[in-house]
């Protein structure tokens, strides 16, 4: 029978824990080596297939190796001198390194070392735990890199802000407007130095108060309440809102408001921008101009009566034996005091319209033949043009039937005089719902986009036509007016080059039923 000595089992079992530990190292993904403190330079004695992958090293290439061999030339990292204090104290140390593959390749090391005691309480040994988190290292310094960037950008961005508020603020206190900007409850946020100068207030007595309490209660204005409370939050924005106030301390002022309520997310939401502009002395100005144009125009208009009347009379009792260039002469001087004459009236209506004196002597009356009368009349005066009427609206008007002969005129004269190439006018009339609707298209020079805009303001004449063509640019403008007057609107379409159309509605008093 044979027999163990004693002793062998207790080995065996060792050996096979042993082997189990050491399956279990070699299946961890995390690199381990162990260095032999007692040995000179404390060399590698072991280390697990993780540590080879990670460091690209056969097991021979790396026993007996000190773990710097991995930083290769890269040895003034400061983690080198942790680690070296780290073991001559003995302590637990964890650092991030740099290290090297064997091909070269850098990689980041997370390593975590710690000693091992024998029962002497002798350091025997270090066990080194390492992980590879380049792909970390990298991350954190994209990141890094972008929030440099960011802030870069923000940095930048502020700094543009910042020009750009500077700039703005330039703008607005150099603009000869006045301007405030209002919070949702119109307390004042800010108010520009035209404000300030024009209503003869301080920044300290405007900043920070409720607008209608502004100089005493000066700005608690009827007028301006209903635009900010009532008219904006409907209509946003608000142009041209003609206010009039008398100001205790400045006197009267009247005044076009422009209001913006501010609608975008950020610091500005909920924010009301106020222009407003001073138009008093404008105003004056233009009275006088108007008082001047009346008290002209009546003044010319006395001896112009009798010149006609003279001229007529010489051309109903020519002398004996007049020359036919007396006589040629004497039909160009009535042609141009016809003329004349006309220029003066249409003064005369400009004054009337600006004063609100214009009269209406509203009477029913049928539009064709009002369109019909009118083109008869400029037919036998311009007999080389080609007028012609077409359509059908079957409708009595109720308005001032001499007023809108003027208007079919001024409209039909206009499309001849700015068509020197065309000897041809359409006249369109239709009904278009409870409004009859009055044509007249050109085969002319056509109208700008820029000043289709303009073209009804009063005096106001294209660049190219005030050139070519003589006239005060009041035609338009009294044929606009007139037709506010009768509740209709007028308005133009044209391209360069492809002629215009000018067009106008009137309601309707009574439909025969004729109207296509």
């Amino acid at each position: 029978m044979n027999t163990i000595p004693y002793g062998i089992e207790d080995n065996d079992d060792r050996l096979k824990t042993l082997s189990i530990y050491l399956q279990a190292l070699n299946s961890s993904n995390s690199g381990v080596i162990i260095t032999d403190n007692l040995q000179p330079d404390n060399p590698i004695i072991y280390c697990n297939i993780a540590f080879e992958k990670i460091s690209g090293y056969k097991h021979d290439e790396i026993i007996g190796h000190n773990c710097r061999f991995l930083q290769e030339q890269d040895r003034s990292q400061s983690e080198r001198f942790i680690l070296k204090e780290a073991i001559s104290e003995g302590k637990e140390c964890a650092v991030e390194i740099r290290n090297y593959r064997k091909n070269g390749e850098l990689f980041w090391n997370e390593l975590y070392i710690s000693p091992v005691f024998n029962d002497q309480k002798e350091i025997t040994h270090f066990i080194g735990v390492q992980n590879d988190v380049s792909k970390r290292k990298k991350a954190e310094a994209e990141l890094k890199e972008e929030k440099a960037a960011a802030e870069k950008k923000i940095e930048e961005r502020t700094k543009d802000l910042k020009e750009n508020e500077a700039f703005l603020l330039s703008i607005i206190e150099t603009v000869r407007e006045s301007l405030l900007v209002l919070d949702s409850e119109f307390n004042v946020l800010s108010a520009n130095r035209h404000f300030l100068n024009t209503f003869k207030v301080s920044t300290e007595d405007t900043v920070g108060q409720l607008l209608f309490e502004l100089g005493n209660h000066q700005w608690d204005i009827v007028a301006l309440k209903d635009l900010l409370v009532k008219i904006l939050p409907t209509n946003n924005p608000v142009i041209d809102f003609e206010v009039e106030h008398d100001f205790p301390h400045i006197g009267k002022k009247i005044m076009l408001l422009n209001a913006y309520r501010v609608e975008f997310e950020g610091q500005y939401k909920d924010k009301i921008l106020l222009a407003i502009e001073d138009i008093t002395d404008k105003i004056e100005v233009d009275r006088r101009k108007d008082d001047f144009l009346s008290i002209a125009s009546h003044e010319l208009k006395t001896p112009l009566t009798t010149i006609k009347g003279l001229v007529q009379l010489l051309q109903r009792m020519p002398p004996e034996n007049a020359s036919e260039k007396y006589l040629t002469t004497l039909e160009k001087v009535g042609t141009y005091v016809d003329r004349l004459n006309n220029l003066i009236t249409e003064l005369l209506d400009t004054s009337k319209i600006q004063s609100g004196n214009i009269e209406l002597h509203n009477e029913p009356f049928r539009i064709e033949k009002t369109v019909k009368d009118t083109v008869e009349n400029l037919s036998v005066a311009t007999p080389g043009y080609d007028i012609k009427i077409s359509g059908n609206a079957g409708a009595t008007i109720m308005g001032d039937e001499l007023q809108i002969s003027q208007v079919i005129n001024n409209l039909i004269s206009n499309a001849i005089k700015y068509s020197p190439g065309s000897s041809k006018v359409d006249v369109y009339i239709s009904k278009v719902g409870d409004f009859i609707k009055i044509s007249v298209k050109d085969y002319g020079m056509g109208i700008s986009p820029h000043d289709k805009e303009k073209i009804f303001e009063r005096f106001y004449r294209a660049r190219d036509i005030q050139k070519k063509f003589p006239g005060l640019g009041i035609g338009l403008y009294i044929s606009h007016e007139i037709i506010i007057n009768h509740k209709g609107t007028l308005w133009v379409e044209s391209d360069l080059g492809e002629g215009s159309t000018f067009s106008f509605t009137l309601p309707i008093m009574k439909d025969d039923g004729r109207g296509k």
